[in-house]
């Protein structure tokens, strides 16, 4: 078993959140797969983007607001 450190992008509403995650390589079928803690969080920032609380969301990851690129 290998573990690597990865970021995986949320995109909710008007927001990116980069998440610190661990994924985990085996040689089982269902490899590569993330921790419970690691899928619960990403629950858990997706939750907060949505409802819009912010300060817990920053809390648990990187928030980026996407602004329309005007040419």
């Amino acid at each position: 078993m290998t573990k690597e450190n990865k970021k995986k992008l949320i995109y909710e509403g008007g927001y990116v959140a980069e998440v610190d995650i661990e994924v985990i390589y085996t040689e089982e079928d269902w490899s590569p797969y993330l921790s419970l803690e690691d899928a619960l969080k990403l629950d858990e920032v997706r939750l907060a983007l949505r409802e819009g609380k912010l300060k817990k969301a920053t809390s648990l990851a990187r928030i980026y607001k996407l602004q329309p690129v005007e040419v």
